[in-house]
């Protein structure tokens, strides 16, 4: 997942609205997000532009085809390996995703997404190690394209059945309503308070709640002290984006921001690999601050209910290092 997440990666899309309905250009009726064939266009094309730019290390062969933390976290590891391979990636294997099944929810005016659950051949096939990539769609106008905003790397018993319709169109997960743990556009405050303080404690454990949180806890290193802070990244491309399922729950991707800075004692220094020293700005003496993008994919019980104790279940973080600070 390390080259993943530099050199591809997972916000937009999402955007769930109190009433789910938008106007823009007049339009209020509730309509699919897309069509069927335009879904596989828009992965063809993101496919594609995502192929041309690892092969080349560009950020621009594929900027108008990403968006959201998937966008932040994919530009800047193509940055950073532009600079450090500027004659492109000498190891480039074509990325194939395949399989694919469309869920596209019915909404009014624009944003308009879709998620992709899709087989790529990054994995091993029918056994332990098979997984699926989920990749969210989000179109924001109707002269715009599709872009790629959010992608999630799951085992195939992870993806939830969906709420659907007599025609087969998924339900946006409606934010307000009570009926969920914790409400969609609450995710990123929620999650980045519970990383700096344990509350709410609404999270399953696993590695990427408590897991983390002790990881933090327990880093040492003679001569070095470490701090973090984390940011809720929840608005504009930013926003999440939350499907409805058939039990009552939700499924959501939601967004986030987190920085680690490493200060070192009179005679040390921070160390600085090639990755970070592509994105660093400013001198690293005594101290290194490092940001990353993270997405997450989360399934959220309807409040009260579900396996895990009516708390939510962290499926899949996807993070980047977007930038670092030297001081």
């Amino acid at each position: 997942m390390g080259r993943l997440a530099t050199g591809f990666a997972t916000a937009t899309v999402l955007s769930v609205g109190a009433s789910g309905c938008v106007t823009v250009h007049g339009e209020l009726e509730v309509l699919p997000g897309a069509t069927k064939s335009e879904a596989a266009q828009a992965l063809k094309d993101f496919t594609d532009a995502y192929n041309k730019a690892d092969k080349a290390y560009d950020p621009a062969l594929d900027a108008d085809r990403v968006t959201g933390s998937l966008g932040a976290i994919n530009q800047a590891g193509l940055k950073a390996r532009q600079k450090n391979n500027p004659d492109g990636n000498a190891n480039h294997s074509p990325l194939e995703l395949t399989d694919a099944a469309y869920t596209i929810p019915k909404k009014a005016g624009w944003p308009r997404w879709f998620l992709a659950d899709t087989d790529s051949n990054r994995d091993r096939d029918n056994g332990k190690l098979d997984t699926r990539w989920l990749v969210v769609f989000v179109k924001t106008g109707p002269d715009a394209l599709w872009k790629a905003s959010y992608l999630a790397v799951v085992a195939p018993s992870q993806v939830p059945e969906f709420r659907l319709d007599a025609d087969g169109f998924a339900s946006p997960a409606q934010s307000g309503d009570g009926e969920l743990a914790v409400a969609p556009e609450d995710l990123s405050t929620t999650y980045t308070d519970y990383l700096k303080d344990g509350e709410p404690d609404v999270f399953a454990p696993g590695s990427t709640t408590s897991g983390w949180r002790e990881t933090r806890r327990t880093t040492r290193r003679a001569g070095f002290s470490y701090q973090y802070a984390d940011r809720a990244l929840d608005s504009g491309t930013y926003a999440p984006l939350g499907l409805a399922t058939e039990d009552g729950g939700a499924l959501v991707f939601f967004s986030s921001k987190h920085f680690e800075r490493q200060t070192a004692a009179k005679g040390l220094r921070p160390e600085v690999n090639a990755d970070v020293e592509a994105l660093l700005t400013g001198e690293v003496r005594s101290s290194l601050t490092k940001e990353r993008v993270s997405s997450q994919l989360v399934y959220v019980p309807r409040r009260g209910g579900g396996d895990s104790g009516g708390k939510v279940r962290v499926l899949n973080r996807l993070p980047g290092l977007t930038s670092a600070q030297g001081s």
